[in-house]
């Protein structure tokens, strides 16, 4: 049994899995045992977040990445955060590079739809009447036009971001906010967010958002 070494446990924020490495003779010998019991309730998973609390000198980058990849491919989460065992401070980035990412290299126009369980990167614009949904956040080198909503699985931490943040519709988590339509548009970056309960949104400043 492994349930001593591996204990999964639910809470608000989504699934921490709690991985005590002492166990195991190697990561390869761990990462087995985890994929037996992740199976055991693979459909629970599906766009939920993981949290992974163990001791992280004993998993490399390399490992960490081929973790993900597992969990990313055969349980669909969204989105998945490493944090060391006996310590509240998450060691592993969590900002727009976290979790699955999709990147696209064109202009989405309008009609056109992007639904993804994971971060969105554009880099183009997003025309008036096109939409972007994103269970993470959402980050256009353009302008943004369209309507878009980050967070769609309820993570109110999301971001939007564009070059020109001038959308029809804009949502994050639960909340939803409209552009006005006489306002005078900035030309530098902007990043929305959620603070306070309402969006704002504000000048993108370096080193801030990660």
């Amino acid at each position: 049994m492994i349930t001593d070494k591996i204990i999964i446990k639910g809470n608000k924020e989504g699934l921490n899995v709690v991985i005590n490495m002492n166990h195991f003779s190697d990561f390869d010998d761990m990462l087995e045992s985890l994929v037996d019991k992740l199976m055991q309730g693979r459909k629970f998973y599906k766009g939920s977040t993981l949290k992974i609390t163990t001791e992280l000198k004993y998993i490399n980058d390399r490992e960490i990445r081929k973790l993900k990849e597992i969990l990313f491919d055969e349980f669909l989460i969204s989105d998945c955060i490493f944090q060391e065992q006996g310590d509240s401070t998450t060691k592993v980035f969590t900002g727009i590079y976290e979790g699955r990412t999709k990147f696209l290299r064109k202009t989405i126009r309008s009609g056109q739809s992007i639904n993804y369980p994971g971060n969105v990167v554009i880099i183009g614009d997003v025309n008036p009447g096109a939409e972007i949904y994103a269970a993470g956040n959402i980050i256009v080198f353009g302008t943004l036009r369209g309507a878009v909503h980050a967070g769609t699985n309820g993570n109110e931490k999301a971001i939007i971001a564009a070059f020109k943040l001038e959308p029809q519709i804009l949502q994050i988590g639960n909340i939803i906010t409209r552009s006005p339509e006489d306002e005078i548009k900035p030309q530098y970056p902007e990043v929305a967010k959620i603070k306070n309960g309402n969006i704002i949104v504000e000048p993108y400043l370096d080193n801030k958002y990660i």
